[in-house]
């Protein structure tokens, strides 16, 4: 059937309410935070508004390059274990009855309902020195005495890692379900092991979804705000709290607006990413 183009301007009506909505919540909101990202901060913590860029000039300071560089890595660390452990599971799953896949699936999915301040006080809880799994590790004799195992580096990776594996395994799951389940057969009527066909076979088949889902935990990573909070130290903190630290607490909107629009951009860049290489994935 071949599409007809509009005729009139009441055929473009379907566009008018997402149109607006994203021009009222995104459009304006974003254009406004890029304005106040070019204004000169008075003292007492007031601005009025310029056009300087002394805001930018700040990014180049060691210290904004050291909590950049650090989002950035906490971020890439996470998203590939995540992918790393999401992958076998899911795998595994798709191998599953229908009645268990459905369970792991609901399981997932009441995961997904906690918050991030639950996550957060739940593994503080799970790793602090009185309550928590060091004091297993001393029964079973792995460990002398109870420590406390945050705030620290580690705490925070297991605490974003937690959080975001659901999201990781919900979207591989449809890509591996999908899959011709005889490449795998065939690979090992020729020899393959199960871990070298997994390895050889299905990742390199899977390579755009993986690519894909690196990206969308990477992006989803960067944004934490209270798990580095809860469980790190201030060393530990990434860009989204240094945004909340200087709007809030140091009274300096136009740099955390200029924070924020760095933000936003490398992470609208990282969507269009993510949207070229599920294009190509199509075309192949």
């Amino acid at each position: 059937m071949k599409r007809e183009p509009p005729q009139s301007i009441a055929d473009y009506g379907p566009l008018f309410f997402p149109a607006g909505m994203l021009l009222l919540f995104f459009v304006i909101p974003f254009g406004t935070m890029i304005a106040v990202s070019f204004f000169q901060r008075q003292e007492g913590g007031f601005y009025t508004p310029a056009f300087v860029f002394s805001n930018y000039e700040r990014f180049l300071s060691p210290f904004f390059g050291g909590v950049l560089g650090f989002s950035l890595m906490l971020a890439v660390t996470v998203a590939i274990c995540c992918v790393v452990l999401a992958l076998p599971f899911t795998y595994l799953l798709s191998k599953f009855t229908r009645r268990l896949q459905v369970f792991w699936l609901v399981a997932l999915l009441s995961v997904l309902s906690l918050s991030e301040v639950i996550i957060g006080f739940a593994w503080s809880t799970l790793l602090s020195r009185t309550a928590g799994l060091s004091n297993l590790l001393v029964k079973i004799g792995v460990l002398d005495q109870a420590v406390a195992l945050f705030p620290s580096f580690g705490a925070v990776l297991t605490g974003m890692v937690y959080q975001a594996l659901p999201y990781t395994i919900l979207v591989l799951y449809p890509a591996i379900v999908r899959l011709d389940p005889t490449l795998m057969e065939a690979a090992r009527t020729l020899g393959s092991s199960p871990i070298r066909a997994f390895f050889n076979v299905l990742v390199p088949a899977l390579r755009n979804t993986i690519m894909a889902t690196l990206i969308m935990v990477f992006i989803f990573a960067l944004g934490s705000y209270l798990l580095p909070q809860i469980l790190g130290r201030p060393q530990h903190w990434t860009l989204s709290v240094l945004i909340t630290d200087q709007a809030i607490y140091q009274s300096n909107m136009p740099f955390a607006a200029a924070m924020a629009v760095f933000l936003v951009l490398v992470t609208l860049g990282l969507v269009a990413l993510t949207l070229l290489i599920g294009r190509k994935g199509e075309k192949a």
